[in-house]
């Protein structure tokens, strides 16, 4: 039996989820210039997720920094 289960971690590919999500918002951003009504608020939202990711990502990236500098991984 297969489930569905989350991809595991990789801190190697942050930087690159990084770069992808920001590529990802500032497209839906040009997007939004054409859109209207639903498809409009639809954008937004998932871009108001994708801020919230990019924070996330950021803060995980620094402490994974720190983690290295302290001899952690």
């Amino acid at each position: 039996m297969t489930g569905n289960y989350p991809k595991p971690n990789d801190p190697a590919d942050n930087k690159e989820r990084l770069n992808k999500t920001i590529s990802n918002m500032e497209a839906a951003e040009e997007a939004m210039k054409f859109a209207d009504g639903k498809e409009f608020k639809t954008i937004k939202e998932k871009n108001e997720r994708r801020k919230k990711s990019i924070d996330d990502i950021k803060d995980e990236i620094h402490e994974e920094d720190k983690s290295r500098i302290n001899g952690y991984l």
